[in-house]
């Protein structure tokens, strides 16, 4: 046992070491957000040029033998014109979904999307599979901040149904309290980062 003893207690820690080791981390807000998504089992790609978009759309349908996408954002539909995929204008069960976001959550690593994206539909109802994509300047610091920032993106006109994506893994049914039981909102979820700033 003195062996043993001695062994453990050869190395100490020094004040420096330990003073360093509790040190909390403040990562950025593009950095948190990586961070806790990534965590949560979400697949993600940064874009700096709208090219890479389009072709990392096109290598995650190829990846994944998807020959059709739900979308119906205008602006993601010119995106889609590029590449060789037929797309459904609603959104079916059964079709993967691209589709864009209000903001991305930095301290949670959640997508919180509105009706402006998902119209009436519940998340759960919808498809298991997304596409997201999204730009730098959506994110903010915590859920507060994505609400406030609808309030002032769409004052006199705030969009409804107002849900977010929580967990990136399907196959993980336990959910986060007892408000989500019954509609879990997890979904097997791509993000297209684009830098924007």
């Amino acid at each position: 046992m003195n062996f043993l003893r001695k062994l453990f207690s050869s190395y100490k820690e020094s004040g420096k070491d330990n003073y360093i080791r509790k040190q909390p981390v403040k990562l950025s807000l593009d950095d948190s957000f990586v961070h806790h998504f990534i965590n949560k089992g979400g697949k993600f790609l940064y874009c700096t040029k709208i090219e890479e978009v389009i072709h990392n759309l096109q290598s995650i349908s190829k990846e994944n033998k998807w020959d059709t996408l739900s979308c119906n954002d205008v602006d993601l539909l010119k995106l889609t014109k590029k590449i060789d995929i037929s797309i459904d204008k609603t959104f079916k069960n059964n079709n993967p979904i691209f589709v864009s976001c209000e903001h991305l959550i930095a301290n949670s690593g959640e997508i919180l999307f509105s009706s402006n994206q998902i119209g009436s539909h519940k998340l759960a109802s919808l498809s298991d599979n997304f596409i997201v994509y999204a730009t730098t300047s959506q994110l903010v610091k915590n859920i507060s901040e994505g609400l406030t920032g609808i309030k002032t993106n769409f004052r006199g006109n705030i969009p409804t149904n107002i849900s977010s994506v929580k967990n990136y893994s399907i196959t993980d049914n336990v959910a986060d309290d007892f408000l989500n039981y019954g509609n879990s909102n997890s979904k097997n979820l791509y993000l297209l980062l684009f830098e924007d700033l």
